[in-house]
């Protein structure tokens, strides 16, 4: 499970699994990196931007029980986790039109190959939790994906639409659990 610094946690999670992808595709290997894209991208060399362009509530996973843990000495109830939706906008930057193309080739072959993340792939806070990201190409039209660049003030490129769920953020909210000592049944205390 995570603490607040979950979505930082998986975004660094995609562009590291992107950039194991990209390793071997040219000479000089494009590099991916998080871009909010409000700025122009830097084109030393071709990069793939991952832009974090959507946070929402993954609708799938409302409505779960209270997380019960009982230590010995304070037994606690905290609400559940909430489960996020992430959405990531991945673009190819630089080269030519053919390493444009690779690059997306590699990104779409990364992520078909490797759709769950879990195990020793989490890093962060969800290092050494049971954790599992399920990775699926967004089946967005061209509309859709043209209000998406749209909405960030630029002209349309071609890109990839991920979503990335369920990622896990804890609650604060915990409450202790008073534990049952004697009980009464039918006016009578029970021995």
């Amino acid at each position: 499970m995570g603490d607040f610094g979950v979505v930082a946690d998986v975004s660094a999670i995609v562009v590291e699994r992107l950039n194991r992808a990209l390793d071997g595709l040219s000479a000089e290997p494009p590099r991916a990196e998080l871009h909010d894209l409000s700025e122009p991208v830097q084109l030393d060399v071709p990069k793939l931007t991952v832009f974090l362009y959507e946070v929402a509530e993954d609708p799938t996973s409302r409505n779960r029980p209270p997380v019960r843990s009982l230590p010995p000495d304070a037994p606690t109830s905290r609400k559940p986790p909430m489960a996020l939706l992430l959405r990531y906008l991945v673009t190819p930057w630089g080269g030519d039109q053919m390493t444009q193309h690779r690059m997306i080739g590699r990104a779409l072959q990364a992520f078909y190959d490797d759709a769950v993340l879990d195990g020793e792939e989490l890093t962060g806070s969800l290092a050494a939790s049971t954790d599992a990201l399920h990775v699926t190409l967004a089946p967005l039209t061209l509309d859709q994906k043209s209000w998406v660049w749209y909405a960030i003030q630029k002209p349309y490129r071609l890109s990839l639409n991920y979503e990335i769920r369920v990622v896990n953020l804890d609650s604060l909210d915990v409450s202790a659990l008073r534990l049952v000592t004697s009980r009464t049944v039918n006016g009578v205390p029970s021995p």
